[in-house]
């Protein structure tokens, strides 16, 4: 994905979690989302509260970690490169995935 410094807007990544073959409604666990530099993995203040975006029209339901990036949001970024992370706690288990696309500001 690629966006302006001075665009604020959501960003999101998609996150699918199942248990025994079964989609798992996310939206009751807490999900957080980091954007260090790339291949730099985030460290304890990277991470910036989200929340969740359900798509229900798709089959089966997509599930959406995002939060606000750009002035005035949650996270400000400079011109670079970032990866997406996203962090949830689900139950006992807390994931920490990093996302396939990186994030470029420009």
């Amino acid at each position: 994905m690629r966006v302006s410094a001075l665009n604020l807007s959501l960003i999101r990544a998609k996150v699918t979690v199942r248990e025994a073959g079964a989609l798992v409604n996310l939206t009751p666990d807490v999900v957080q989302l980091a954007f260090p530099v790339h291949d730099v993995a985030p460290v304890g203040g990277d991470w910036k509260a989200a929340a969740w975006e359900t798509d229900a029209t798709a089959n089966p339901t997509n599930y959406y970690a995002r939060t606000n990036v750009g002035p005035g949001g949650t996270v400000t970024l400079v011109a670079g490169l970032y990866d997406v992370w996203v962090k949830l706690t689900h139950g006992t288990e807390v994931p920490v995935l990093r996302c396939d696309e990186p994030l470029e500001v420009f």
